[in-house]
């Protein structure tokens, strides 16, 4: 078993560590009082009952937090590397596997949490939009209220002033200031991050054709090579051929293009649809206890899924040709930073030294044991519910 580099050990803790200190600041920013923004007593908007939550900030993180990391931890010491690779690799090899996919399903989880922690507590305190229950949080004084006026038409219509939060008599600082933090809503970076996760460790994607070529025969159906179709993360990009396959070639390595993918099991879509569905359900909450406006929870709800995305793509391949992988982990060299002009965080060249069991190449990725041997669809093969044998990339003819 080739050895785990110190400084790529050191890289990876500081990378939580910069995630915690992400969450700490949205942390700190939830304890800063917001900007109380002026508003009107005669506003109905703001005028909703001060209700008990459906769904209290402990359950909010319990659901948005625990779940899905007890879910995406589960996943990976039971579905991964996956059955083919089970059968063959040694154990010490295959708990690697798990501890890396636990380990970047964790990054993206937290990454995701933490950016949208920090950016829904920074926007609520600048522009500390009133909530809708805000009236009933305040225990305005109604009687003195050209006392607190900031603005309005009062002249024109009576009572019509724009009013300061020291019209406020509510005595908990806590309750009141809270009232202030209606925008952006946030419900649904943790949960997505999770139907993401679980839609690329499935293959539960839409069914797609990788790019193809035609046959030369116009008597044939148009076929998709398959030796172009790479899946492992450790695989170099495919080149397409420029000058067409011999006849054998083609009838070896072409299938026709209905039997290169299928839809996956309906059965599956209830993995991604019962995170993303429950996100659904928190945010209504949130409007129907006067919690937040429509408009709050439409931005924050966008901002979750984009900030999810962005974290589960910078640690997992495409949910539709990644086979349900991570990336790899960061070359020693460049652990922990690259220079201008030299590419990524992998070395050019760089081969896994811990897929050799025996001297025999094996490749977890593609969901191959040694050479020469096949296996049925699951994690690691193409990542669709198509012809499930993996067929050994050709040599592109050039």
């Amino acid at each position: 078993m080739a050895r785990i580099s110190r400084r790529l050990i050191a890289s990876y803790i500081l990378d939580w560590f910069i995630i915690l200190a992400i969450a700490a600041v949205g942390a700190g920013f939830w304890k800063v009082t917001p900007n109380h923004r002026p508003f009107t007593l005669v506003d109905p908007s703001i005028s909703f009952p001060y209700t008990h939550e459906k769904i209290s900030t402990a359950v909010l993180a319990v659901v948005s937090l625990l779940f899905p990391a007890i879910t995406i931890f589960l996943v990976a010491m039971v579905f991964v590397p996956g059955p083919s690779g089970l059968r063959w690799a040694p154990f010490g090899q295959t708990l690697r596997r798990k501890l890396w996919e636990w380990n970047t399903g964790w990054l993206g989880l937290g990454l995701s949490l933490a950016l949208s922690f920090v950016f829904t507590q920074g926007m609520k305190n600048l522009f500390g939009k009133p909530r809708p229950d805000l009236l009933s949080r305040c225990d305005p004084d109604y009687e003195n209220q050209a006392d607190y006026a900031l603005g309005g038409y009062p002249q024109v219509l009576n009572g019509l002033y724009l009013v300061s939060s020291t019209i406020c008599r509510q005595t908990d600082k806590g309750k009141l200031n809270d009232g202030f933090s209606s925008f952006p809503s946030d419900s649904f970076a943790g949960l997505t991050y999770l139907s993401l996760y679980l839609a690329s460790k499935f293959s539960i994607t839409i069914p797609y054709l990788l790019p193809f070529s035609y046959s030369s025969s116009s008597a044939s159906t148009p076929t998709f090579a398959n030796n172009t179709n790479p899946t492992g993360p450790d695989s170099s990009s495919p080149t397409l051929p420029t000058t067409a396959p011999s006849s054998s070639t083609q009838r070896q390595h072409q299938t026709p293009l209905r039997s290169q993918s299928a839809a996956p099991p309906v059965y599956l879509l209830l993995l991604p649809l019962i995170p993303f569905c429950l996100a659904i359900y928190i945010s209504s909450t949130r409007y129907s206890d006067f919690r937040h406006h429509g408009f709050d929870i439409l931005f924050g709800s966008l901002m979750g899924i984009v900030l999810s995305w962005f974290s589960f793509r910078m640690y997992h391949l495409p949910i539709r040709r990644g086979g349900g992988w991570s990336w790899g982990p960061r070359s020693e060299g460049k652990a922990f930073g690259t220079l201008l002009g030299t590419g990524g965080y992998r070395e050019v060249g760089a081969t896994k030294r811990d897929d050799d069991v025996d001297g025999q190449k094996a490749d977890l990725e593609w969901g191959k044991g040694p050479v020469g041997r096949e296996c049925d669809q699951s994690q690691g093969t193409s990542g669709e519910y198509g012809n499930g044998t993996v067929v050994e990339p050709a040599t592109s003819v050039r």
